[in-house]
């Protein structure tokens, strides 16, 4: 008899944006420790708690598959008949990068996220379980800190009608050195969503005097621009960097945009050939007689 694990792992941004652990690796292990009934009856979830390299190979026996998520955070991964049905599992997700983080990777570093016991159904030859969990905003934001990446999410929105404008270009600049962090197209919703790293900022750590004080910040001050195409439509002054919500971002921020576009120039239309001849000597009685009309 074989066991099929199937479900989804991602993360929480902010209450209303999720991203998926793409590309991360799920191990299962056998546990190393006895658990109480109740403790297992509610699960037991770590929220992401980051393992030493002597603890991954304290529990390397105890393994007993892996493999890897996809872009949208599903995995598959299925072992033989080597424990019981009943057995609590041990759940590690390893991470060598997060949506974000600057070109090239670092080394896997290793999780653990949960054990339990899985509602297994059976299935002819298999038992088949499901799992699924999103990892809370505040736990994500500090593993994207060790990754020195950050993700700006929202909506971009009419600030009288208050309706989610789409197909914008959304541009966030770091207000330090007016350098572009990122930028991107707005959904049909008007969603958006910008990410960065901190080579992004200043190429190392953002360092900032701030009352006389040499300080490290942890992220950098921020303003927008939005563009339709090539049309710039809206934008802040520098100076909104200055407000709290604006300063020293976290690696997991929302902030929402109400913008006024501006008014598109209407241009007077051109006619070009013989109907603009006739609409030009049309102003000029003589002209036109003179031009087209025979006594």
């Amino acid at each position: 008899m074989s066991y099929l694990l199937i479900g989804n792992i991602s993360a929480l941004i902010c209450e209303e944006n999720i991203e998926p652990l793409a590309n991360a690796r799920i191990r299962i292990y056998l546990p190393s420790q006895n658990y109480g009934v109740e403790e297992l009856a509610r699960g037991i979830f770590k929220d992401l708690r980051r393992l030493s390299e002597r603890d991954v190979q304290a529990k390397a026996d105890h393994l007993l598959a892996e493999s890897m998520l996809d872009e949208r955070g599903n995995f598959s991964i299925a072992w033989e008949d080597l424990h019981l049905f009943t057995e609590p599992l041990e759940m590690d997700i390893c991470l060598n990068s997060v949506p974000g983080k600057h070109a090239g990777q670092q080394e896997w570093v290793q999780f653990h996220l949960s054990t339990f016991v899985p509602h297994w159904k059976r299935s002819k030859d298999k038992y088949l379980g499901a799992f699924a969990y999103v990892v809370p905003a505040d736990k994500w934001a500090g593993i994207r800190r060790e990754f020195g990446a950050w993700v700006i999410a929202g909506s971009v929105k009419h600030a009288d009608t208050l309706h989610g404008l789409s197909s914008l270009r959304v541009e966030a600049y770091n207000a330090l050195n007016d350098k572009l962090l990122a930028a991107c197209q707005t959904t049909e919703a008007g969603r958006y969503r910008l990410y960065f790293s901190r080579k992004d900022i200043s190429g190392s750590l953002l360092h900032v005097l701030k009352n006389g004080n040499d300080i490290f910040s942890d992220g950098p001050d921020v303003y927008f621009r939005v563009l339709d195409g090539n049309r710039l439509i809206w934008q802040e002054d520098k100076d909104t960097a200055l407000q709290p919500e604006r300063q020293q971002l976290k690696h997991c921020t929302k902030l929402n945009l109400f913008i006024q576009p501006a008014p598109v120039e209407k241009k007077p239309v051109r006619l070009s050939g013989w109907l603009n001849d006739l609409i030009q000597n049309s102003r000029s009685k003589p002209h036109y007689k003179d031009r087209y009309v025979v006594y």
